[in-house]
């Protein structure tokens, strides 16, 4: 059995990798050309009840750990005049530790044979045993994972679903030397995480490494009014957006008006709420190829625990790939269809649901 896999994001990469330690052969077909060609993202906290539990069958965690940044579980809520309405701190017992995502993924990546990952590898077509790049090449296969996103290339040769606008979208910036240069947003994002919500317009803030500052602005608009920002000109959208927030303490309009980066816009996907398919032999997807959804803080847990649990759904079946494909399907059919609901319902919290959520410790 040989397994392709398209995508070499968290989820195509734990995949991998638990198949490596299984004694399974993979390979992972990228289209970007390197593992630098794109920046990864932000903090991302790994989960004990499931992203640590792909960490743990990657025989990853000793690494994982390694790379964990201390503090960054800390939580702030405040209201738009500044006003601290909740803070938790980090005492290193939380079940949620943060990394930053290029550092997990490069602890997956360095934890591959040589070669199992080929970069510049853009899909143009598949079918349920071959797929074919934009150069040219074919590859045939046993089993073919999509592990290739929200515009999956994979997703058309199992279902018909595609994703839609889920109505939010998310604001990107990035303030470089916080402490020094930007002291009042430091201080007002402290050690980890903040946010400061108001009805459909939310800021969101993390401490990374260093004094890094990275900022998610949140605003439920329609793409029609995202479309008539030109984001080309940094200092033209920085003004528009941060029209939204009037009256807001100054320290978080900050966070938009001193970026140290041009704000970058990322709108929100969605899959439908319990979206699965037929058993399609030899074929199947993870993470947001199989159950895209606004973000929710379970994307690349989900993501990883997906790989995981297929990887290990193969081993335990390795004469019999299509048992392995539905025994891993009807658990993560069940899984993302829970956290799909969760997250839909979640968009109509009030801030004293958020605040009660926190307070009690649940799992987002």
């Amino acid at each position: 059995m040989h397994v392709t896999i398209i995508g070499a994001g968290l989820g195509g990469l734990t995949l991998a990798r638990v198949l490596h330690v299984n004694g399974i052969p993979a390979t992972v077909y990228e289209a970007e050309p390197s593992p630098t060609a794109r920046a990864q993202g932000g903090m991302l906290d790994i989960h004990d009840y499931n992203g640590q539990i792909a960490v743990e069958a990657a025989g990853l965690m000793t690494e994982f750990r390694a790379h964990v940044l201390e503090g960054r579980q800390a939580m702030r809520v405040l209201r738009p005049d500044g006003a601290v309405l909740l803070e938790q701190g980090d005492d290193g017992t939380g079940g949620r530790p943060e990394i930053l995502r290029a550092d997990l993924r490069q602890i997956l990546l360095d934890s591959l044979p040589e070669g199992t990952v080929r970069w510049g590898r853009k899909v143009e077509s598949a079918r349920a045993n071959e797929v074919t790049f934009a150069d040219g090449s074919t590859v045939v296969t046993d089993v073919l994972v999509g592990a290739d996103g929200t515009w999956s290339r994979i997703r058309p040769l199992v279902s018909a679903a595609t994703p839609e606008y889920a109505g939010t979208a998310f604001v990107e910036t990035y303030l470089y030397n916080a402490d020094t240069e930007h002291p009042a947003a430091a201080k007002a994002v402290g050690g980890g995480s903040m946010m400061a919500p108001q009805d459909g317009t939310e800021i969101h803030a993390h401490r990374e490494s260093g004094d890094t500052l990275h900022t998610y602005v949140v605003l439920r608009r329609t793409l029609e009014w995202f479309e008539a920002i030109d984001f080309t000109d940094a200092a033209a959208t920085k003004a528009r957006v941060v029209e939204e927030f009037a009256g807001w303490a100054p320290e978080l309009t900050a966070l938009i008006t001193e970026a140290d980066t041009p704000p970058v816009l990322r709108p929100h996907y969605v899959l439908p709420v319990g979206h699965s398919w037929d058993r399609v032999p030899g074929v199947t997807l993870v993470g947001d190829a199989a159950h895209v959804m606004p973000p929710n803080g379970e994307g690349a847990n989900l993501a990883m625990l997906d790989g995981a649990e297929l990887g290990l759904a193969l081993a335990a079946h390795p004469d019999d790939v299509d048992a392995a494909l539905a025994e891993y399907e009807a658990t993560m059919f069940a899984r993302s269809a829970e956290h799909a609901a969760e997250t839909a319902a979640s968009k109509d919290m009030t801030l004293e649901d958020m605040l009660k959520f926190f307070t009690q410790g649940e799992k987002s």
